[in-house]
Parts: C-alpha cells; sequence; structure tokens
C-alpha cells in the first residue's frame, strides 16, 4: 500500500484544530499542526471563515485523506452540540470538494485508540501524541494536538488493518 497524508480535524466554532500525518506502514510522522480561528460576528461569517482556512490547509498539504471528530452532545449543552456541528458540516463540505474520503470518529474512540481509556483528559492524549510521534515536547495548543489525535486513531483504525493486513487467518477445508 502506497504512502497515505491524513489531515485530522478537532471541529470548533471558534478555533478549529488540524494535524497533518504521513503514514506509511508502521512509521507515521508529523507534517504539520494547528489551528484555524473563525473571524466575524454572525455565525455565518465565522462558517465561511473556517470553510476558507480548512480549504487552504487541504490545498497546502494535499492530504489523501481526511479524519474528524464526531460531536459529542451532552444533554445539558444541546445548543453547543448543534452550534459544533456547524463547523463540523463546513469542514466536511471542504473535504468533499477537494475528493477526499471523510472518516468520522467518536472522540471517546479516538482516547481510547490513543491512551487505552475514553475518558482520557487533554493532557493524557497531548502525551500519547508526543510518544506516537516522538516529539521532543507536548502539542501545543490543545486544539492542534487533538486534531493530530484524531489523525493517529485513523492511521490505527483504519489504515494500519490495510497496510498489515487483519490478522485474522483463513484455513479452508479439505472437504467439498
Amino acid at each position: 500500500m502506497a504512502m497515505e497524508r491524513v489531515v485530522g480535524f478537532d471541529p470548533g466554532l471558534n478555533v478549529t484544530g488540524y494535524g497533518v500525518v504521513e503514514c506509511e506502514g508502521s512509521a507515521v510522522r508529523l507534517v504539520e499542526a494547528g489551528t484555524v480561528r473563525s473571524r466575524g460576528e454572525l455565525l455565518e461569517e465565522r462558517l465561511l471563515s473556517i470553510h476558507a482556512g480548512v480549504s487552504e490547509v487541504i490545498a497546502a498539504f494535499r492530504p489523501t485523506a481526511m479524519a474528524i471528530e464526531q460531536v459529542f452532545s451532552h444533554a445539558r449543552f444541546p445548543k453547543t452540540a448543534i452550534l459544533l456541528g456547524h463547523a463540523r458540516g463546513v469542514i466536511c463540505l471542504a473535504g468533499a470538494q477537494a475528493g477526499l474520503g471523510v472518516h468520522h470518529y467518536l472522540p471517546n474512540r479516538v482516547k481510547s485508540t490513543l491512551t487505552g481509556s475514553g475518558h482520557a483528559g487533554k493532557e493524557q492524549v497531548q502525551a500519547a501524541v508526543q510518544r506516537e510521534l516522538a516529539l521532543a515536547t507536548r502539542p501545543e495548543p490543545a486544539d492542534a494536538a487533538d486534531a493530530l489525535a484524531v489523525a493517529l486513531a485513523d492511521y490505527h483504525i483504519r489504515l494500519r488493518p490495510l497496510f498489515f493486513g487483519t490478522g485474522v487467518v483463513r484455513v479452508r477445508s479439505a472437504r467439498p
């Protein structure tokens, strides 16, 4: 299988984190990580600036796939989930416009894949990303670290089995 370049996104209405990694076999390396900050007072202005920033990241780094964190909604904060869903929607739109496959992961799945605990804190996720990418320090800001975690989870969940096979051995019966 050829090298894959995955861009991960941690969606936010104010700050959206992004992280780009290259994956080939068991080697995963950091390409870039950062944030897209929304601008404007109105919701539509903010969404437009997120879409433009995400499209710029995609054009600059030419990923082969996109991974994005799904919205975690809490019953006590439904408005937050709805607003975050808008941001997530324009990020997915930018990926679709670029012809990318978009892969969606629940926050608990990302955390458990990297740390072993679906309820890991920000510091644990940052330490796991630091370890996985052999970084000298923990990645900052937290939004970029979370986006890298999403990209790394995509590697472990979707790409690694493709690189190394599923581990399933099928034995055929000798009977007709």
